[in-house]
């Protein structure tokens, strides 16, 4: 496992590079978010996907996608006229939207053959370079074993996944340090199926505008 920090524009021009390295060659990374530290993978890579549940000793459920751009959203997904109400008033930022995926382009496993997809663009310089570089979407499930506490810290995150990663990303803490709140739009009327930076009234006045 190896640890950069980002302390200034060098650096994260070697951490880009390595992630980058790291990712198309089937790894996995540890990176900061704006919401807490993410464990990242090709979500098009099936062994790397896999790992990535080994990884965090989580039984087969579905994987958010972190995005760099909404044209790398809508490689995946589709956004109906609610999903795009809180596009524009959410992102980049702290919201996970549930959408339908588009047919046959996500692997089954990062969905746990569900034909919907959790997605985001988080607010934060570094992971969206990260993303960007990467292909422009990569896995952003938390970097910790599956129950316990989203770490905030690169250190947080190393203490729970440790050697199991080939990269860890540090940034210092992530700004937020709560996980994102997830929408279901699949299901009518939608679901906040966790609560999180965002409080739920403000997403549901959002969507009744």
């Amino acid at each position: 496992m190896q640890v950069v920090r980002v302390t200034s524009s060098e650096n994260l021009k070697q951490a880009i590079k390595l992630a980058k390295n790291v990712i198309e060659q089937g790894g996995l990374i540890i990176y900061p978010t704006d919401t807490v530290y993410g464990l990242g993978a090709d979500p098009f890579n099936i062994r790397a996907v896999e790992r990535v549940f080994q990884v965090k000793k989580r039984s087969k459920r579905p994987l958010p996608i972190l995005a760099s751009s909404i044209s790398n959203v809508l490689r995946i997904c589709e956004l109906d006229e609610s999903a795009t109400k809180l596009v524009r008033n959410f992102w980049p930022g702290a919201l996970t939207i549930v959408v339908k995926k588009k047919e046959g382009v996500l692997p089954n496993i990062v969905t746990a053959g569900m034909d919907s997809v959790g997605v985001r663009i988080p607010n934060h310089e570094v992971a969206l370079k990260i993303i960007d570089a990467c292909g422009g979407l990569l896995i952003g499930t938390s970097a910790n074993i599956s129950g316990h506490k989203p770490p905030r810290t690169a250190e947080e995150a190393i203490a729970e996944l440790g050697d199991l990663v080939d990269l860890v990303i540090d940034s210092g803490p992530a700004p937020l340090g709560k996980p994102s709140t997830v929408i279901n739009l699949t299901v009518s009327p939608p679901v906040i199926e966790r609560e999180g930076v965002i409080k739920a009234e403000d997403i549901l006045k959002v969507l009744r505008t």
